[in-house]
C-alpha cells in the first residue's frame, strides 16, 4: 500500500492542498432538474487517487473534483465484484434480491457458469431501475462503456433497462467492433467518454442521464507508450520508504488510473464548455476493490491499493467494498467539503437521484437504499438501515483478505460471519477500520444481535450453490468464535 500510513487515514485535507474552506450552498432561485453524470471506474481501489492519500498517483482532475465537491471516504458498494455491484447501484436493491450473485458469465464460454452459481443469465429486464423512472419523467438517457449486467445469446440490450442511447461492451447490443483489438483497452476510456460528450451535447437543451462505466483499471492492463510517459521513472515506495519489487507493475497501474483522470477532465472540459456545469450532478466511484496480483490477467499490473484496509477485491473486509466517491453539483453540494463519518452506499442511488430530481419512486418497490440527498448537500446524520452483503464464493490473495460469507455495517460496528457461525468477526470500524481487533467475545450483545439480523436476512434471499472454499480462514487470524 504506496504512500499510506496510519496516521494519514480520513485526514481532513483534500489533494494536499491546504487552506480549503469548507463553503455551504448558499440559497439559490429554483432550477430544472439536475442532469447526471456517473462515472464508474472498474477495480479502482479506495486508496488509488491522489486526493485519497495516494502519494505517487497522478489524478489531477479528480481531485479537482473532489476539490470543487465533496469526498466521502465511508462509501460501500454492496458487492466486492461487477456485476451485483453495478446491480445495487441501478435498483436501489441488494444484488442478492435478483440471485446476481457473482459475475454474469457469457454463455457461449461455458453456458453452465451462471447455472452452477445459482444466478440467471442476466439482469431481470422488469426489474425497477433508475433509468428506468428518469426516462419516464422525461429525462435522456444513456449508457457508455461496460455494462455487465447480462451478455451472450438472448440477453436483452441495455434499452430494455431505460436507457435510450447506449454503447457498451460487455453486452449486447450497439458497441465497438474493435473491442477485442490489442489497443482497444488502452484507448476505451477515451472512446467512451467520446460517446459520452456527444450524449451530451445532442441533449443539452433537456436533463439528461448518463452512465459513464470505465472498463479501466480492470486487467488486463497494456497502456500506450503515451499514456506510461509520465511513470517512466517511478520507482514505488513501501511505508518503510524502500524500494518496492513491482515497479513495472506500478508503471502499468498508474498509468491506466491517470488515463481514466484525463478522459474525466475531458468531460468535465465540455460541460464546461456547453455552459451545464452547474446544471449537472456529477458522481464517481468504482464497483469494487483492486484486484488481487495472483490473478492470470493481472500478473503485471495488480497493484492497486486498498488504501489502510484488510481486503481486496472479492473480500467482505472494507478493501472490497469500501471506495472512492466523489460528487459535485456547484451550488448545492459543498466545495472542498470531506464527510468522513457519514455512511453511505450504492443502493442509497436510486432513493437519492430521485429525491434530487424531484421523481417519485414507486410504492411497490422495497428499497434496500434511503434517500441521502440531505448528506450530499451537506449535512450529517447517521444512517437509518444497517448494510448487508454476502459473497457465496472463494476469496483469492493473502489469508487476510478471505472473509467470511456474510457481513452487515450497522451504526459503528461491522460484523462478519459464516451461515453456520464458524467464524463470527466484530470491529468497530470508526476506531478500527483496518479490521485487525475481533471484538466478538468482549462484546457478546452486539455480537449476537447483530448475527441474527445477519440470518434472519440471509432467510430471505433465493436460495444457492455456496463454493466450498467460501468463508474459510485456513490460519484461523484473527481468531474465530462460535
Amino acid at each position: 500500500m504506496p504512500g499510506f500510513g496510519r496516521r494519514q487515514l480520513l485526514r481532513n485535507t483534500v489533494c494536499a492542498t491546504p487552506g480549503l474552506l469548507l463553503r455551504r450552498a448558499s440559497s439559490a432561485p429554483a432550477r430544472r432538474p439536475p442532469n447526471i453524470v456517473f462515472v464508474l471506474a472498474d477495480d479502482l481501489g479506495w486508496g488509488d487517487l491522489h486526493c485519497y492519500g495516494h502519494a505517487m498517483m497522478q489524478t489531477p482532475n479528480l481531485d479537482r473534483l473532489a476539490r470543487e465537491g465533496t469526498l466521502f471516504t465511508q462509501f460501500y458498494v454492496n458487492s466486492p465484484v461487477c456485476s451485483p455491484s453495478r446491480t445495487a447501484f441501478m435498483t436501489g436493491q441488494y444484488p442478492a434480491r435478483y440471485a446476481v450473485h457473482g459475475h454474469f458469465a457469457d454463455r457461449d464460454h461455458d453456458p453452465k457458469v451462471n447455472q452452477r452459481r445459482g444466478m440467471p443469465d442476466w439482469l431481470d429486464p422488469r426489474a425497477t431501475t433508475i433509468t428506468r423512472l428518469l426516462q419516464r419523467a422525461g429525462y435522456k438517457t444513456g449508457h457508455f462503456g461496460k455494462w455487465h449486467l447480462g451478455h451472450g445469446p438472448g440477453a436483452p440490450e441495455p434499452g430494455a433497462y431505460g436507457i435510450d442511447t447506449h454503447r457498451t461492451v460487455v453486452s449486447n447490443g450497439p458497441g465497438w467492433a474493435d473491442w477485442r483489438t490489442q489497443d482497444f483497452w488502452a484507448r476505451s476510456s477515451r472512446l467512451i467518454v467520446d460517446e459520452t460528450m456527444q450524449f451530451i451535447e445532442n441533449n443539452r437543451d433537456r436533463p439528461f442521464f448518463a452512465n459513464v462505466w470505465m472498463l479501466l483499471p480492470h486487467a488486463p492492463l497494456k497502456p500506450t507508450e503515451e499514456q506510461i510517459a509520465p511513470y517512466r521513472g517511478l520507482t514505488p515506495q513501501g511505508l518503510d520508504g524502500n524500494a518496492l519489487p513491482y515497479k513495472a507493475a506500478a508503471q502499468v497501474f498508474y498509468a491506466s488510473v491517470t488515463d481514466v483522470d484525463q478522459q474525466v477532465g475531458r468531460l468535465l472540459a465540455k460541460l464546461e464548455q456547453l455552459g451545464l456545469a452547474r446544471d449537472t450532478l456529477v458522481l464517481f466511484s468504482s464497483d469494487n476493490g483492486p484486484e488481487e496480483i495472483q490473478i492470470r490477467d493481472a500478473g503485471h499490473s495488480g497493484v492497486g491499493s486498498a488504501g489502510p484496509f484488510r481486503g481486496r477485491k472479492r473480500s467482505l473486509y472494507e478493501g472490497g467494498i469500501r471506495e472512492p466517491f466523489l460528487v459535485r453539483w456547484p451550488g448545492t453540494v459543498p466545495a472542498g467539503r470531506i464527510d468522513n463519518t457519514s455512511v453511505l452506499s450504492a443502493v442509497d442511488f436510486l432513493p437519492t437521484l430521485c429525491r434530487l430530481t424531484g421523481v417519485e419512486v414507486p410504492s411497490n418497490i422495497e428499497l434496500d437504499g434511503e434517500d441521502m440527498h440531505e448528506i450530499l448537500q451537506g449535512h450529517s446524520r447517521a444512517r437509518r438501515r444497517p448494510l448487508l452483503w454476502e459473497w457465496r464464493f472463494a476469496v483469492f490473495g493473502h489469508v487476510l483478505n478471505r472473509s467470511p460469507i456474510l457481513a452487515v455495517r450497522d451504526g459503528e460496528w461491522k460484523l462478519l460471519m459464516n451461515p453456520d457461525r464458524s467464524r463470527v468477526e466484530l470491529y468497530d470500524i470508526p476506531r478500527d477500520p483496518s479490521e485487525l481487533t475481533n471484538l466478538a467475545n468482549r462484546e457478546p450483545e452486539v455480537s449476537e444481535r447483530l448475527s441474527n439480523m445477519l440470518l434472519k436476512w440471509q432467510l430471505t434471499l433465493p436460495p444457492g450453490p455456496v463454493e466450498p472454499a467460501a468463508g474459510r480462514n485456513d490460519y484461523g487470524w484473527p481468531g474465530a468464535t462460535k
